[in-house]
C-alpha cells in the first residue's frame, strides 16, 4: 500500500508503456476519439510553431543580435530539430496524449513527470497568453489601414504597455474556446485552412520584402558580439516552441506511430525553411536599429519597402488569422496535458472527464480559457516570452533524457521511428538546451524557482496521494511489451 511505501520510491515508480497505451482506449465514450489525420496532424504542428514568435519576437530579438538573428535562428532551429527526433521517437513509441509529461512518467517517475507537467502549463498556458497579447497590435494596424480606426490603448494593451486590460486578448481566448469545446476534428479542419493562410502570407512577406534588399544592412553583422547571438537564440526559440504540439495528440491520431513521427519531422522542415527566409529578408530590408520597440513589426516593413499600404494590410489580416490558429492548437495541447494528469490522478478526476457530445474535455478547456484570458490581459509580453522558453527548454531536455532511458529499459519496444546518431543526438539536445537555458534572463529564473516551488506543494499535497499507481504494485522496473 501508499502508505508503507517509502516517499523515494513513490516519487521515482514509472507508469508502464502498456499501461499508458491501454488507457489511451478506443472510441467509446469517456475516451478522446482518432480523427486526425497527417495533413491535419502536420497542421497543428505548424500551425503552434509558425507566428508564435515570428510576428513579434524579431523586435527583441534583432536589438541583441543585430543581422546575426540569422544565426540566432539557425542556433534555435538546430536546438529545436534535435529535439524534434526525440519527439518523434517517444512519440510513435508512447502514442498517447500528454507529451512529455506522459513520457517522462514512463521513463524518470512520476515527481520528474509532475514537474515537466508544470513546465508544460508554462509551454502552452504562458505562451498562448503571450500570443493573445500580440494580436491586438495587428488587429489595431489593420483597422487603422481599412476603417481609419484604433482600439484604444488603455483596452487594448497590457498593464506597464500603456493600457490597463488588453481586451483582444479576452476575446480571441473566448473564440478560440469554444471552437475546441464544439470537437477536434472541426478544429483541426479550421486550423488547416488558417496554417494554409498564414503560409501564403508570410510567403508574401519574403516576395515582398527581397525587392528591398540592402547588403549595406547586413555590412555591421554581429554589432554585439557572439553574446548577443546567444542571448537572442534564447528568446528566439520561444518560436519554437510548437513543434511539440503534435505529440499532444497522441490519442486523436489516426496509425499514430507512424503518423505521429512523419508530421513532428514535416513541421520542423516547414518552420525552419521559412523562419530562416523571412529573418534574412527582415533584417536586410531594415536597418538593425529600428526594430527596438516597433510593434506590428514585418507589416511596417512591407509598407516602409513598397511605398503603399495594400502589402501591410494583407500581412496584418494574415496576421490575425495566423495568431487566432496559433493560440487554438496551443490551448488545445493544453487542455489534453490536464486530461492525461487528470486520468492519473495528479489531479482532480474532473480534469480528465470528456463530453458523451462532443468527445472533448470541455472543463479543462474553460479552465485553460480564463487563466490565459487573464494572463493576456494583465500580464506584459516580454514576462511572458520567458518564462515560457524556460518551460520549454526543461521539458525538451526531459524527453531527450527520457529516450536514453527508454532504449535501455524498453529496449525490444515496438518504435516507429528511431533517433539518427543515438546516443550522441539526444546527448546534444540536452547540451543546446542547457545553453539556452544559461541565456535566459535572470528574472526568469527567480519566477520559474517560484513556479516550481508551487508545483512541488501541489504534487506532494495532492498528488503524490491520489495517484492511480497507489496501492498498485511496484513500478520501478518498466514493464517490456508482450
Amino acid at each position: 500500500m501508499a502508505g508503507n511505501t517509502p516517499l523515494g520510491a513513490r516519487m521515482l515508480r514509472r507508469k508502464p508503456v502498456s499501461a499508458l497505451i491501454a488507457e489511451s482506449g478506443g472510441p467509446e465514450e469517456g475516451h478522446l476519439r482518432r480523427s486526425i489525420g497527417l495533413w491535419q496532424l502536420s497542421c497543428i504542428g505548424i500551425g503552434a510553431t509558425v507566428g508564435t514568435g515570428i510576428f513579434f519576437v524579431l523586435g527583441s530579438a534583432v536589438p541583441e543580435a543585430g543581422p546575426a538573428v540569422v544565426i540566432s535562428f539557425v542556433i534555435a532551429a538546430v536546438t529545436a530539430g534535435l529535439t524534434a527526433l526525440c519527439y518523434a521517437e517517444l512519440a510513435s513509441a508512447i502514442p498517447v496524449s500528454g507529451s512529455s509529461y506522459s513520457y517522462a512518467y514512463a521513463t524518470l517517475g512520476e515527481a520528474v513527470a509532475f514537474g515537466v507537467g508544470a513546465c508544460l502549463l508554462l509551454e502552452y498556458g504562458v505562451s498562448a497568453s503571450a500570443i493573445t497579447v500580440t494580436w491586438g497590435q495587428y488587429l489595431n494596424e489593420f483597422c487603422h489601414d481599412v476603417f481609419g480606426f484604433t482600439i484604444p490603448d488603455v483596452i487594448a494593451r497590457p498593464p506597464g504597455h500603456g493600457g490597463y486590460f488588453n481586451l483582444p486578448a479576452v476575446v480571441l481566448v473566448a473564440l478560440c474556446c469554444l471552437l475546441l469545446i464544439r470537437g477536434a476534428r472541426e478544429s483541426a479542419r479550421v486550423n488547416a485552412v488558417m496554417v494554409g493562410i498564414k503560409l501564403v502570407i508570410l510567403v508574401l512577406f519574403v516576395c515582398v520584402g527581397l525587392t528591398g534588399f540592402h547588403s549595406g544592412n547586413l555590412s555591421d553583422f554581429a554589432p554585439l558580439g557572439i553574446g548577443g547571438i546567444g542571448a537572442a537564440a534564447s528568446s528566439i526559440f520561444f518560436s519554437f516552441i510548437g513543434l511539440d504540439a503534435v505529440s499532444t495528440a497522441g490519442e486523436e491520431v489516426k496509425d499514430p506511430k507512424r503518423t505521429m513521427p512523419l508530421a513532428i519531422i514535416v513541421s520542423l522542415l516547414v518552420v525552419t525553411v521559412l523562419y530562416i527566409a523571412v529573418a534574412v529578408t527582415a533584417v536586410a530590408a531594415q536597418p538593425w536599429q529600428r526594430f527596438k520597440g516597433q510593434e506590428a513589426g514585418l507589416a511596417q516593413i512591407l509598407r516602409d519597402v513598397t511605398g503603399s499600404s495594400w502589402p501591410s494590410v494583407m500581412f496584418a489580416l494574415g496576421a490575425i488569422v495566423s495568431i487566432f490558429s496559433i493560440t487554438l492548437v496551443v490551448l488545445y495541447g493544453q487542455t489534453r496535458i490536464l486530461y492525461s494528469m487528470g486520468r492519473d490522478g495528479m489531479l482532480p478526476a474532473r480534469f480528465a472527464r470528456v463530453s458523451a457530445r462532443t468527445g472533448t474535455p470541455v472543463w479543462n478547456t474553460l479552465v485553460v480559457g480564463a487563466g490565459v484570458a487573464l494572463l493576456g490581459a494583465f500580464v506584459p509580453l516580454d514576462v511572458l516570452a520567458d518564462l515560457t522558453s524556460m518551460g520549454t527548454l526543461v521539458a525538451f531536455s526531459v524527453v531527450s533524457i527520457g529516450v536514453m532511458v527508454l532504449r535501455r529499459t524498453a529496449p525490444h519496444l515496438d518504435r516507429g521511428f528511431k533517433v539518427p546518431g543515438y546516443p550522441v543526438v539526444p546527448l546534444v539536445s540536452v547540451g543546446f538546451c542547457v545553453y539556452l537555458i544559461q541565456g535566459l534572463h535572470g528574472v526568469t529564473f527567480t519566477l520559474f524557482g517560484i513556479w516550481v516551488a508551487a508545483a512541488a506543494v501541489l504534487y506532494f499535497g495532492y498528488g503524490i496521494r491520489h495517484s492511480r499507481l497507489n496501492g498498485a504494485r511496484d513500478h520501478s522496473r518498466q514493464d517490456l511489451p508482450a
